[in-house]
């Protein structure tokens, strides 16, 4: 299996082992292989698909959902909230620092300002149906690819933790993470308490392991996005290295299940949210968290080189 706390509970509060092993965030419990839900906007048409693919993820042991209420607008929330009950247990984070904008070139705009933060913390409790969110993600817009700040939204990060620390102190999340943050300011950020980092991460792009050793020095989970690369235009893909398909052959597994089998074993802290609209895939993802990935592998896979910081994003 992977590289996780022993210590920990195997199963999950429905009773299916832990997929990777159990984790922790926020000081809860988790299974190293969670659920990003921003793919169910595709199933827009389709309500009762995208409600029995998240009671899926719950059969198959996955019992953190990371969400936002701009995926969908409000829509991928509300459906959070349809499908998931309180005795599933799942740990539900999302995250603030843009909005919609469906008349714009690009369907999010930057909302960084501490009013706006507040504003969408707001949302999130409306449109998930809750008093509090257990983790809130506070995404910076610090690093490529993606938004870029500008104008009145280029806002001090002190200034956003304290209002994301008041928005705790008054209970409405109950911890705080960061997301494309820099080192340097996740190091600003560390007196505030931050249980978790966001942050583009993946075998073909490892430009921030400095962060991520520091995130395991302070026991701060780390949460990749893009584990499998790619995302942009131009970007290096984990299914496209010669070394990754062969270890999938050796392993009877799929070149995406080794790219985060891969994210499992480099780091204890390490949590997964990859994220589908397919239950096949969502099936294929889970069982990622089961392969064992040999010394040998291990050092050839190490030794794909990381090319993302070669890629002109501009």
């Amino acid at each position: 299996m992977t590289h996780s706390d022993t210590h920990l509970p195997t199963t999950t509060a429905a009773g299916a082992p832990r997929p990777g092993g159990p984790g922790l965030l926020a000081g809860r419990t988790v299974s190293r292989i969670g659920y990003g839900a921003m793919q169910l906007e595709r199933l827009h048409g389709d309500r009762a698909a995208a409600i029995a693919l998240l009671r899926r993820a719950v059969e198959l042991g996955v019992d953190h959902v990371d969400t936002a209420q701009f995926y969908g607008d409000g829509f991928v929330n509300e459906l959070i909230r349809e499908a998931l009950r309180p005795q599933d247990e799942v740990l539900v984070v999302s995250k603030v620092g843009a909005d919609p904008d469906r008349q714009g070139p690009f369907p999010l705009r930057p909302a960084q300002r501490p009013d706006e933060l507040r504003a969408s913390v707001e949302d999130n409790l409306r449109s998930l149906g809750r008093d509090q969110i257990p983790v809130v993600n506070l995404r910076r817009l610090d690093t490529r690819p993606g938004l870029r700040a500008e104008g009145d939204q280029v806002v001090d990060i002190d200034d956003q933790l304290a209002a994301m620390v008041a928005l705790r102190d008054e209970g409405k999340i109950g911890a705080i993470g960061l997301s494309s943050v820099t080192l340097a300011g996740l190091r600003r950020a560390l007196p505030a308490g931050i249980v978790c980092v966001q942050n583009a991460y993946s075998l073909v792009a490892r430009d921030d392991e400095e962060m991520a050793s520091l995130c395991r020095a302070e026991k701060i989970a780390w949460v990749p996005f893009f584990p499998l690369g790619g995302a942009f235009p131009g970007l290096p893909k984990v299914a496209d290295e010669p070394a990754v398909h062969a270890a999938a052959r050796s392993l009877g597994a799929t070149p995406s299940q080794i790219g985060l089998a891969w994210l499992l074993h480099h780091a204890p802290n390490v949590l997964l949210i990859p994220g589908t609209a397919d239950p096949d895939h969502l099936e294929a993802n889970v069982a990622a968290g089961s392969i064992t990935i040999d010394k040998a592998t291990l050092t050839t896979l190490d030794a794909i080189p990381s090319r993302s910081a070669q890629v002109p994003l501009d």
